[in-house]
């Protein structure tokens, strides 16, 4: 209560503010400046309470300078409260339940063993296990199956086609993004594998086959040069998205369930864009998120280095230094998150 009562009157005081004159306002500003940085040097620092976290997310979204004011803490600290209160969000709702007790051990060791023995698949072992009066669903056969090791030549096949096709080849996928109200939002983009550059981005709070078939349709207005397309296991990636892409003159490729690395470009594509971006933003709603993933596109596409392709987006020529006295001058990308270098003539 003392938080929200603190809140109130700072709420009342700045209403009270817009009838200052401005040189009243610049002294106010400059006592309130004076108390604040005598109480950032106390140790220890006041505890921050829910409210004020809550506030300072809020107003993050609202201000675009909320940077400049911010004292308490720092403004990556801000983020780390949204992220870290999503996490907390979801582990409450998602906690496991009372659920059906685990089954015996014997009867888990019984599973492994039909499956090592005879490679039996889930269906088979629950048959199996019927015939001896053991009722287990298929669901939790599965969950105690031995894991298949990978075929390293089936591997060496899949990453030589990569490799050989590499201009050839885009990639989609979907990756999940919450809100600030915890809402989840679903990004969607198409890659290309040999110039790595997002051909198309979008998002969604409700993703469906007709929807891809719409982003793939303005992905490729005209005929593609590409003739693969790689894409996972989605179940919104259904038969009617394998249609649509197979007339557009593409091959749809899906990878094998459970294998990630089978589309690792675009794999690495979603850890950069979080790491680069979204673990530094809360993302306020759907239409912010796009615009950010189209800002970050653009200077993925045009600007950032790339080591898979030297270090250069296609197109693009080293600066030469100009004649004379120069500078490095820095020009902000993405919201000040990233920048781009470049020489200008010293004045």
């Amino acid at each position: 209560m003392r938080a929200l009562a603190a809140l109130l009157v700072a709420a009342f005081r700045s209403a009270a503010a817009l009838f200052r004159s401005r040189q009243d306002q610049a002294i106010v500003e400059l006592a309130l400046r004076q108390q604040l940085a005598v109480y950032s040097q106390k140790h220890p620092r006041p505890p921050i309470s829910p409210l004020d976290r809550a506030f300072w997310v809020a107003l993050s979204q609202w201000w675009p300078r909320w940077r400049t004011v911010l004292v308490m803490v720092q403004p990556e600290t801000v983020v780390r409260w949204h992220h870290r209160r999503f996490r907390d969000h979801w582990r409450s709702i998602s906690s496991r339940g009372p659920g059906r007790p685990p089954i015996p051990r014997e009867t888990q060791d019984l599973i492994v063993r039909m499956a090592t023995e005879n490679r039996w698949r889930a269906r088979r072992i629950q048959g199996e296990l019927a015939k001896l009066g053991l009722r287990v669903s298929l669901a939790t056969i599965s969950r105690y199956l031995p894991k298949s090791r990978p075929d390293p030549g089936a591997q060496q096949r899949w990453r030589a086609f990569l490799r050989n096709h590499r201009d050839l080849i885009c990639a989609m996928d979907f990756f999940v993004v919450p809100t600030v109200r915890f809402r989840l939002l679903y990004a969607w983009f198409l890659l290309d594998h040999g110039r790595r550059r997002v051909l198309h981005v979008n998002v969604t709070a409700h993703p469906s086959a007709h929807w891809v078939v719409q982003q793939l349709r303005e992905a490729f207005p005209d005929a593609p040069h590409h003739r693969h397309l790689i894409l996972d296991n989605d179940a919104i990636f259904s038969d009617e998205v394998t249609r649509s892409i197979a007339a557009l003159g593409i091959d749809p490729k899906r990878t094998a369930f459970r294998s990630p690395w089978q589309n690792g470009t675009a794999e690495r594509l979603v850890g950069t864009v979080r790491r680069e971006l979204l673990d530094h933003v809360v993302v306020f709603d759907e239409d912010h998120l796009r615009r950010l993933l189209r800002e970050y596109a653009e200077y993925y596409n045009a600007e950032r280095v790339h080591s898979s392709i030297s270090d250069a987006p296609e197109g693009r020529v080293a600066e030469k230094r100009p004649a004379g006295r120069a500078t490095v001058s820095a020009l902000s990308r993405v919201g000040g998150l990233h920048h781009r270098y470049t020489w200008r003539q010293a004045a």
